[in-house]
């Protein structure tokens, strides 16, 4: 998490020091920092290009000495320093098929909906013929919070054979051009709203950790004005709804150091050559460093075991160490106000559970929230988002009957094993397919659908004459 006070992290189960440590050794200096490290990527271009050639060259069947402790100690060596001086790129998603019920189904990507902060995907699954059971329409909300939504590979594998999986893809904020205008807090609302009534009424929604407050406020809203387009339900896990529930160190920290601290010692702006030049960001390269500064020996020891893996020739180690690094180093630029406007709602101000957010300056009610079931998931061991945070959005839906919520505590695991993990697919997915199946509307993206499940009121006779 480290400065990050609403990040995700891919080990975060495992994550047990304070972040204030990563901040004081990138704080002093975040103001120039960005256009340092651009030119100092830049300058080490040409050295990356020759470790690479000579890690092709040691490593070389034809080349005697590639069969040599030197040879396998110098690609390795090389291999290493091009892995940790190279910026990471936006992950591939790498879903190419799913299984339903025993046949496997081809999935490809399309972009549904986009916008310039973020795009909305829908994994079409090619079924040769039409599946016998219910497949829910079901809209996750990655977070937005300096990994890409490509951390929400193993929520989509685990989902995809049994929904129809719709996601936010965000845009990294160094690549969006400053003539795009700006992006906050409520321009998210306004992104979640748009996205469900672009699919339609009956819809399914899933937040991940930092979405739950936006997407629970926009479903407050549509609901009290009305609006025909509102989900069928609502799973929100791991989220902070309420962060005076049972406060970790991540929302101490928020706490003690306040808004303008952060203003001072993380924002800063796009260096060119990037197509977001001037645009003002928290950096995605300066929560990457907080995440390796908590963990910092782990991280050592794991580059240590990985170049003695590539040594041995222990190409099944080595290859878990690229899989998880590849993504773990993978990072974006978050938009300046909407991280600080997030930070003072959530973290500082807790608006939400106070009864005082607001979005365009109309006031965020989730007592108003009347026909969209919501479920809510926690971890036991979430250092992230503590227990009883993401809770507290049952006690604010306040007019929903008790058979249109249900909470679910998940033993034993932390923020990561919420959405992730064997633990996730064998025991958290299936309670949520059970709890979608259960509300879902018989005509997907029909609202006339739900009113059809009622039965027909009686029409007034005609006034006599």
């Amino acid at each position: 998490m480290a400065i990050g006070v609403f990040g995700e992290l891919p080990d975060a189960e495992e994550v047990s020091e304070a972040p204030e440590i990563a901040v004081e050794a990138v704080s002093a200096f975040s103001k120039p920092l960005y256009w340092m490290f651009e030119m100092g990527h830049a300058a080490l271009d040409p050295l990356r290009v020759m470790a690479d050639a000579n890690r092709l060259y040691y490593r070389n069947p034809a080349n005697p000495l590639a069969h040599t402790s030197f040879g396998k100690s110098m690609s390795a060596a090389c291999e290493m320093f091009e892995r940790t001086t190279r910026r990471y790129g936006k992950p591939d998603w790498g879903i190419e098929d799913t299984v339903v019920g025993a046949t496997r189904v081809p999935v490809r990507i399309e972009v549904e909906w986009e916008r310039p902060f973020c795009r909305l995907l829908h994994f079409v699954r090619e079924f040769p013929t039409p599946p016998r059971r219910p497949q829910p329409r079901m809209l996750i909300v990655a977070p937005l919070s300096g990994h890409y939504a490509t951390l929400l590979r193993g929520t989509v594998q685990t989902l995809l054979p049994n929904h129809d999986i719709y996601i936010t893809d965000w845009t990294d904020a160094r690549n969006v051009p400053l003539s795009e205008g700006r992006f906050d807090l409520d321009d998210y609302i306004d992104y979640v709203i748009e996205m469900f009534r672009h699919l339609g009424g009956g819809v399914h929604v899933l937040a991940v950790c930092q979405p739950a407050v936006p997407v629970l406020a926009a479903v407050a809203r549509m609901e009290a004005m009305g609006d025909p387009d509102v989900p069928a339900s609502m799973v929100l896990m791991g989220g902070p709804i309420d962060t005076r529930q049972n406060p970790t160190a991540v929302n101490d920290f928020a706490q003690e150091r306040g808004l303008d601290w952060f203003r001072r010692n993380v924002i800063t702006t796009v260096p060119w050559p990037n197509a977001g030049l001037m645009r003002q960001v928290y950096p995605g390269f300066l929560q990457l460093h907080g995440f390796m500064a908590m963990n910092l020996e782990r991280h050592l020891q794991a580059h240590a075991d990985m170049f003695g893996h590539l040594v041995k020739g222990d190409g099944d180690s080595a290859a878990k160490h690229r899989e998880f690094y590849d993504e773990y180093l993978s990072v974006m630029d978050l938009p300046a106000e909407y991280y600080l406007q997030t930070l003072q709602t959530v973290f500082i101000d807790h608006a939400l559970p106070k009864g005082e957010m607001t979005h365009r300056g109309e006031k965020v009610d989730p007592s108003k929230i009347r026909n969209v079931a919501l479920l809510t998931v926690e971890g036991e061991n979430d250092d992230i988002s503590g227990v009883g945070q993401t809770r507290a959005a049952q006690t604010l839906c306040s007019s929903l009957p008790d058979d249109m919520r249900a909470h679910y505590l998940q033993p034993t695991v932390g923020h990561y094993g919420v959405f992730n993990g064997s633990r996730f697919r064998a025991e958290i997915a299936p309670r949520i397919s059970d709890f979608v199946l259960s509300h879902n509307w018989p005509r997907k993206g029909d609202n006339a659908a739900k009113a059809a499940m009622e039965p027909e009121k009686p029409k007034a006779a005609a006034p006599k004459a």
